[in-house]
């Protein structure tokens, strides 16, 4: 990851004790590219909301929320320079607070990056937002972990139904919402709040925090009675 990473506690006391988790919101980027990323491109952009979204549900809590960049902007094949950077990060998170559980959020890329990392051992649970999951993605490493997927109908850039294929061959292992956010888009823009409203109330269940109440919150309290997936 690079050293422009975003650390804040949920209760804004700062992040020297009582550390009980560790959320990771990780973004986009391109299939291939070599170049590095900068704060201000629109792939990282668009987590800032997000990653604000998630710690004003989680206050009080002790966890924290952490929105790292990765070293490139690119996949780039077999490289997957993204899972390297995720890895990382995640054992260092161990070396700074301990055995704390840690949820991974992620969008597009950052999703497929998370989701390839969801076997690492301090990991509770991992959510993709309109994840980049083309054929032959692995599942195995899901394996007794809280996974969410959620995509928009109107997304013209990553396939819904490759997510949905991946949710079902991960149910087996896992335990699986998925969610289709109807007219939502690539970016998360179209219907913002309730993109916002689904990544906080999963960072809350992860951790066993009272969210808040809802369309939002019932559906995921009842997440293990729906075999398929949810509209909203």
């Amino acid at each position: 990851m690079t050293g422009g990473e975003t650390l804040s506690r949920a209760t804004d006391s700062g992040v020297a004790a009582g550390v009980t988790g560790v959320v990771v919101v990780a973004h986009g980027g391109k299939s291939v590219s070599s170049e590095p990323t900068t704060a201000w491109q629109p792939a990282v952009l668009r987590m800032v909301p997000l990653a604000r979204a998630v710690r004003h549900a989680l206050r009080g809590s002790g966890a924290v929320v952490i929105r790292p960049r990765f070293r490139l902007r690119g996949w780039n094949g077999e490289q997957a320079q993204p899972v390297n950077d995720l890895a990382g990060i995640l054992d260092g998170l161990g070396h700074r607070f301990g055995p704390v559980p840690i949820v991974l959020i992620g969008h597009s890329m950052g999703a497929r990056a998370a989701l390839r990392v969801a076997g690492h051992p301090a990991v509770a649970a991992v959510a993709g937002l309109a994840p980049w999951l083309p054929a032959g993605e692995p599942v195995g490493q899901l394996a007794g972990r809280r996974v969410l997927l959620v995509h928009g109908n109107a997304d013209r850039i990553t396939r819904p139904q490759d997510t949905w294929a991946y949710a079902e061959r991960a149910r087996p292992l896992a335990d699986v919402m998925a969610i289709e956010i109807r007219n939502a888009d690539h970016a998360m823009l179209r219907r913002a709040v309730l993109w916002h409203s689904i990544a906080a109330e999963f960072a809350c269940r992860a951790f066993g925090v009272r969210g808040r109440t809802g369309q939002v919150a019932e559906i995921l309290r009842n997440s293990a009675s729906d075999p398929h997936r949810v509209m909203l």
